[in-house]
Order: structure tokens, then C-alpha cells, then sequence
């Protein structure tokens, strides 16, 4: 068993409150959940009555909350060393780790059960899934033992448009697994992004980031890699049912400037970098967070537009 089962936070110092329960749920992270199972929900080629498409969002949302309190309770040692995590519930000593595993169990059993009754049981088994793997693939297995951590770890965050068009649909597509490849593809050079900038913090907590394991040259050399293959899907999406003259223009331009920021990484000398704080790493970071949403907003918008011929070939 994981040190971070012993509950190694801080010492309670109060009653926890509905603030303290609703940041174990991460909703920056929940807000992209949302969104991108959102997209998956419009794209499919089947229409969903408003009321279920709003059930089967907010339990996909409830999952993703679920995962980031199981989250939070297994990495309470960690997050207690991080300069970035430190004031995270458990180890700020608002909330236990118990309460923090008992509360994110009970929303994970919840969302599955009611994302099956709202929708359909592929929807539900997928959602089921991606808790399962973000919490025990991910947080308890990947993140500790490798640095090809977010990597495959990356698959939790690129399932929930899939969720969406299946819960659609009840059925998983090329479309779908299209939407999963982008955000799959999106993830290693924008945490890779973040890890250049934060290495101490990982080196500090034990994490085996590339960063830590193979140095910040290896690492700038991967975002490129990794960026250039990221621009070919995205831009090949394009040409296919979930695409469009939209979503490709949005493609091109914003691949365009992806690409230049990560050559801009790739020829960074490490002093140059220090000198400035990290200030071209940091722009590339907050780039990366523009680009999946303009992407998936391209998505939503060739979707909508479909119906009136406006949108796709």
C-alpha cells in the first residue's frame, strides 16, 4: 500500500466546508471535461433530447470530480511537497484523506449508475472505465513508476468526448476515436511544457517526469516530436466527418503557431531559459491550453452549422 493511504496530511484545523469538498473534484480540469464531452455529445450524428443531453453532461462531470477527489486522496504525500499542490484540501488540512476517499467513491458510483440509467450502458462503461484508469493506471501505477506517465496516462483525459458520443450514440466511432486521439496526442508537450518550468517540484515529490529522469534537452526534443505529430492529426481531422472548413482553418492557423512555439523550445539553451524564467516555456504552456479548446470549439461549432448545410465537406 501507497504511503499516500496513510493520509499524511496536514493536521485538521477546522470543519471542511462545501468549498473544500468542491476543489477535491479539480474544476479547471472538470471544466474540460465538460467541454470536450460536451463536443462529443453534438458531433454524433444522432439528436438527443435537451434534458437527457444535460443529465448524461452532468454525470460525466460528477465522474471526472470523482476521479480528481480519488486523486487527491492517494497523492496527499506528494501534493504536500509540490509547491503547486501544497494548498490542495488534504494536505492544507481541510479536508481528511478518508473523507476525501469515501467522497469520491460515493460521486463515482453515482455517476456510473445514473450515466447508465440517463443514457446508455457503452456511455456508463466507458465513463466507469476512464475513473478506474486515471485512478489506479495513472495516479497509482503510471505516475510513480515512469516517465512515459502522462503519456499513457494521457488516455484518461482524452476519454470524455468519447463518453459523449456514446452516450449519443451508444456506440463508439472513428469520429470519436478521433476526438480521443487528438486530446491523447495534446497532453505529453503541454504537461512537458509545464514540467520544464516546475522540475524542482517533481524532483522534490519523486516524480519520475521526463524532466527528472532524462534532463530538459530529451525533454525539449520529445515536445517537438510529439507537437509535430499532434499538428498531422489535427489537421488531417479536418478532412473528416468531424471536421470542416472551420475546424481546418482553426487547424492550420493554430498548429502553425504550436509548431513555431515548440521549435522555439527545441532551441532553447537551458542559461538562456533560466535567465528568463522559462518565459517562452510558459507561453507555449498557455498556448496549449487555448489550442484544445479552439479545437474542440471548432468541432462544436461544424456541428451545429451541419444541420443548415453550412457545416462539413
Amino acid at each position: 500500500m501507497s504511503d499516500a493511504s496513510l493520509n499524511t496530511a496536514a493536521p485538521r484545523t477546522d470543519e471542511a466546508g462545501f468549498g473544500d469538498f468542491f476543489a477535491l473534484l479539480k474544476p479547471r480540469v472538470m471544466t474540460l471535461v465538460v467541454f470536450t464531452a460536451l463536443v462529443g455529445l453534438l458531433a454524433a450524428p444522432v439528436s438527443v433530447h435537451p434534458v437527457v443531453g444535460f443529465a448524461a453532461i452532468l454525470f460525466i462531470a460528477v465522474g471526472g470530480g470523482a476521479s480528481g477527489a480519488l486523486n487527491m486522496w492517494w497523492d496527499a504525500d506528494i501534493d504536500r511537497v509540490m509547491k503547486r499542490t501544497r494548498n490542495r484540501p488534504i494536505p492544507a488540512g481541510k479536508v481528511t484523506g478518508d473523507e476525501a476517499f469515501a467522497f469520491g467513491m460515493t460521486l463515482a458510483g453515482f455517476a456510473v449508475v445514473m450515466l447508465a440509467l440517463a443514457t446508455n450502458f457503452v456511455a456508463a462503461a466507458l465513463l466507469a472505465f476512464t475513473i478506474f484508469f486515471y485512478v489506479v493506471i495513472y495516479s497509482m501505477w503510471l505516475k510513480r513508476w515512469t516517465p512515459q506517465n502522462i503519456v499513457i496516462g494521457g488516455a484518461a483525459g482524452a476519454f470524455p468526448p468519447m463518453i459523449g458520443w456514446a452516450a449519443a450514440t451508444g456506440t463508439v466511432s472513428v469520429e470519436s476515436v478521433l476526438m480521443f486521439a487528438l486530446i491523447f496526442m495534446w497532453t505529453p508537450p503541454h504537461f512537458w511544457a509545464l514540467a520544464l518550468f516546475m522540475r524542482s517540484d517533481y524532483h522534490e515529490a519523486g516524480v519520475p517526469m521526463l524532466t527528472v529522469t532524462h534532463g530538459r534537452r530529451a525533454t525539449r526534443v520529445h515536445i517537438l516530436v510529439y507537437t509535430v505529430l499532434l499538428a498531422a492529426l489535427a489537421v488531417g481531422t479536418g478532412f473528416t466527418a468531424v471536421g470542416g472548413p472551420v475546424y481546418l482553418a482553426v487547424a492550420v492557423v493554430l498548429n502553425a503557431l504550436f509548431l513555431l512555439g515548440a521549435l522555439r523550445i527545441w532551441r532553447r539553451d537551458e542559461t538562456i531559459a533560466e535567465a528568463d524564467d522559462y518565459r517562452t516555456e510558459k507561453k507555449f504552456f498557455r498556448l496549449s491550453l487555448y489550442y484544445l479548446f479552439a479545437h474542440f470549439g471548432a468541432i462544436a461549432l461544424e456541428a451545429t452549422l451541419a444541420p443548415m448545410g453550412l457545416g462539413g465537406w
